[in-house]
Parts: structure tokens; sequence; C-alpha cells
């Protein structure tokens, strides 16, 4: 029975020692996709003079999805091959706009996708919810994706206390309200990786947590709220601006 006893104890500790280790391995491919993603963008942007999703002349390299190659016909339309749609080129990756029925954010990731900066295909459908690895890169923990948007805080998903800027921004999360918004991390989760990749503070830098999702992940006032570290449940979800 002794015997039996230690073998148990040493199973246990083996399994529950293992399944710490996977989650290290998770949390840090959180920041390394961060910081994968924003390479490839900055890269596009540079051999393409304009942003995946938003430039004018996708079709030119890529050839055109259908209808007018920048109209809801060829953004709602899924592409199985590189065919694809422009972007209005205005700087910003909008969901929707007055030039773009139905927006560039999920044409962003083909782009990225079909100028080989980052692996995996996606059909840029644009009138869908985020799937992951369908439409937008797959999170390496369980049902996360990563997405990319701009943001406007005075009208865009109650964001209206948040110290954070407009801009271009990478989401990560499970999907809510169509984006990867959903909380995904542990406060002390996100805090440890907001700490190595921006400043520690839920919503100051660049690396913030999304407050219309993210309510349990931080306490006190904005500006100077912090992570609610005593929360044990998943609280949190991740948005980065691109500067």
């Amino acid at each position: 029975l002794s015997i039996v006893l230690v073998i148990l104890g040493l199973l246990t500790g083996g399994i529950l020692g293992g399944q710490a280790l996977i989650r290290a391995a998770e949390l840090r491919s959180v920041s390394s996709d961060f910081n994968r993603y924003q390479t490839a963008i900055y890269t596009f942007r540079d051999k393409y003079f304009g942003l995946p999703g938003d430039i004018t002349n996708a079709t030119a390299f890529w050839q055109s999805n259908g209808g007018t190659g920048s109209d809801a016909t060829c953004f709602n339309t899924p592409s199985t091959t590189t065919n694809t749609c422009n972007g209005n080129g205005n700087g910003n990756v909008e969901r929707y706009s007055v030039t773009i029925p139905v927006g560039e954010p999920r044409r962003a990731w083909q782009h990225l996708a079909n100028a080989g900066l980052i692996e995996g295909t996606y059909t840029g459908r644009g009138d869908e919810f985020t799937i992951p690895g369908t439409n937008a890169p797959r999170g390496r923990i369980s049902n996360t994706a990563f997405d990319f948007v701009y943001i406007q805080q005075s009208s865009h998903w109650g964001e209206t206390h948040s110290t954070q800027s407009n801009g271009n921004q990478l989401l990560f999360g499970v999907e809510a309200g169509g984006f990867s918004r959903g909380a995904v991390l542990k406060p002390e989760e996100a805090w440890n990786i907001d700490t190595k990749m921006d400043d520690g503070r839920p919503d100051q830098g660049a690396l913030q947590t999304d407050t219309a999702y993210s309510a349990a992940c931080f306490t006190g006032a904005y500006p100077n709220a912090t992570y609610a570290l005593n929360v044990a449940t998943t609280a949190c979800s991740f948005r980065f601006t691109l500067r």
C-alpha cells in the first residue's frame, strides 16, 4: 500500500508539474506572438507602403476576390486562394467606414499571409465573427485568437474610461462582440505579461486590458487602476496599440 501511495504521489506531482510547464509556455507565447505580429505588420508597411487590410492596391498584387475589388461583395466572400480586396488607404484598419462597407481587419491577416509574413491561410471574410485559424490567427491558449483593428475610444465598445489613445490595435482573447476581446487570462498572468512587455498597469502604456470585457481584471479607478491579483479566475484580455 505504501508503494502504491508513493507511485500515486509521484504521478500526481508529475501531472501537476507538467500542467504548470504547459501553462507557462502558453503565457510566454502571448508576448512572443504580439511581437511577431507587430513585426510582420511593420514589415508589410515598409514593403507595401501601407497597412495590411488598408492598402488600396492589394488586388494588383493578388487579384480581386470579386465585385469591384473594394465593395461588400468582395469583402463578404471568403477567399480560398490569394485573391483579395482593396482597403481605403486612410491608415486605419477599420471595421466599418464610409468607403469600405464591411471592414478591413479580416483582410489584414490574409494580406500578411499572402505576403509570406505570417503562417497560415485566412478567408478574409469581413461579415463574420472571429474564427481562430480561419479568419484570424489562432492563439496557443485554447480557443483564443488575435485580431487587428482600429479602435476610436470615443465610440468603440465601451472604452470611454480608457486612457489609451485612438489607434490600430492588436487584440488577444476569446471571441466576444465579433472580435477577440473576451477574458482568457488570470489577473496575475496578465500582470506578469504586462510587466515584461510594458509597464504592468492595466490602463496605461501600449499594452492594456480591454475595459469592456475585463472589468474583473483590475481594481481601483482609472487611470491608476491595478491588476486584481487576488482574483483566481480568468478575467483579462489584452489589446496592444501599434505606434
